[in-house]
């Protein structure tokens, strides 16, 4: 077989060789292998975003529930604190009164039967008493307290027949009213005075039973 070149050995194409072939499929596949890695990383990476997104946005739902329960304990504890000082407050003010009932229970048990009762009220002042301070025992203040005082009239016969009995009667209620009031007394008052009955000679007692100031 016979090979005519007409072009002179110019147009004969030059022979390949496998080391060239694999250069140029290296220098082809390298960037197409970057470009590749890269979109693989840029996907992973937009994965991961949107699932930190997703994580930060449970978190910031779950900051702001915890943000509202701790606002709402907050309110529990100033509405706890509230009530505590009303309770303290209702206790203070039960604590100055005087339950009456077992007193008058008291008064009418020893009633002593020459003198009858005419008047019984009950009086309340506000006296100045020195007291340690609440948030600093140690300075003494003067402030004003209630004190109460309960009166009583009574009207015997004549003082002969009754001194004595008003005077026992004094010193039982003395005794018992304290215990029936649960507060100390401070002082009794009697005074007497010449009144008339039904047109005769009579006497009038009044007695103050003085309690102490409630502090």
């Amino acid at each position: 077989m016979f090979t005519i070149d007409l072009l002179k050995g110019k147009g004969v194409p030059a022979k390949t060789c496998p080391e060239g072939v694999a250069i140029v499929v290296v220098a082809f596949a390298v960037p197409l292998i970057i470009a590749l890695v890269m979109l693989c990383g840029f996907l992973r990476n937009r994965i991961v975003i949107s699932i930190q997104t997703g994580a930060i946005a449970n978190y910031d739902e779950k900051i702001i529930q915890l943000a509202d329960a701790v606002q709402l304990q907050k309110s529990f504890e100033n509405e706890k604190n509230t009530v505590n000082s009303l309770l303290a407050e209702v206790a203070s003010n039960i604590s100055g009164h005087i339950q009456w009932s077992p007193v008058l229970v008291t008064l009418v048990e020893n009633m002593p039967g020459s003198v009858f009762l005419t008047q019984l009220d009950v009086k309340q002042d506000n006296v100045k008493v020195k007291m340690p301070q609440k948030d600093d025992p140690k300075k003494i203040i003067e402030t004003m307290v209630p004190a109460k005082t309960l009166q009583m009239s009574l009207l015997g016969s004549s003082p002969a027949g009754c001194d004595k009995e008003v005077r026992d009667f004094r010193d039982r209620l003395g005794a018992a009213i304290p215990a029936a009031s649960r507060q100390p007394l401070e002082d009794i008052k009697v005074a007497q005075q010449v009144a008339k009955f039904e047109e005769k000679d009579a006497v009038s007692y009044k007695i103050d039973f003085i309690f102490k100031p409630r502090l």
